[in-house]
């Protein structure tokens, strides 16, 4: 009861928060500083230049938590933050512009229309799916835009062929971006089922 009830008072919290202009630029700065953080989360391949991270994860994270137009503008954000030289990208390149403009720079620019597309298909969809599909569907959605605008960059910069782009940009990291789908949608109608009951 006394858990309830503490869930019950942060969830009010936050939304208390976030109907306020400062409150949702704090919501913005914390969640550009948890994209960060996952970005630092990295393991670089030895065929590419393209690392596995906990980035895209952290991204969907923004979407499905902020929405659309709050996550696309919070990316944009994060975006500019990188670009200014400040450590948010990930360790394995060259940070600042030279990131953005680098091989892995089209993965980057498209996490503003990721969180887009993950917050806006999930609310979309919610009205007639269960929130774990709708979340699921969204941000398969949002990672096939992902690795489409990144995959494309790459090949444009590095001048490789179809198949040695999808060796090296897309065909590793698809176990994973699964997994990451799964564990966005499974915390999102988590989180959407626990705020219903209260």
């Amino acid at each position: 009861m006394q858990t309830s009830a503490t869930a019950t008072t942060r969830t009010a919290s936050l939304t208390g928060l976030a109907a306020t202009t400062s409150g949702q630029l704090v919501l913005g700065l914390a969640a550009t500083a948890m994209v960060a953080a996952a970005a630092h989360v990295a393991i670089p391949l030895p065929f590419t230049p393209v690392p596995l991270t906990l980035q895209p994860l952290a991204v969907l994270g923004v979407g499905l938590a902020l929405g659309p137009m709050a996550g696309f503008f919070t990316m944009l954000a994060y975006l500019a933050e990188g670009a200014l030289g400040l450590p948010v990208f990930s360790p394995n390149g060259v940070g600042g512009v030279g990131q953005l403009l680098g091989p892995t720079g089209g993965f980057l620019m498209a996490y503003p229309f990721v969180a887009f597309i993950a917050g806006g298909l999930t609310r979309l969809l919610r009205r007639r799916t269960p929130s774990f599909a709708a979340a699921a569907l969204g941000c398969s959605a949002a990672v096939a835009l992902l690795f489409a605008l990144g995959a494309a960059w790459f090949m444009q910069y590095t001048h490789h062929s179809v198949q040695a782009t999808w060796i090296g940009a897309v065909a590793p990291f698809l176990p994973g971006e699964a997994v990451k789908i799964i564990v966005a949608a499974g915390v999102y109608s988590t989180l959407t089922r626990v705020n219903r009951i209260q």
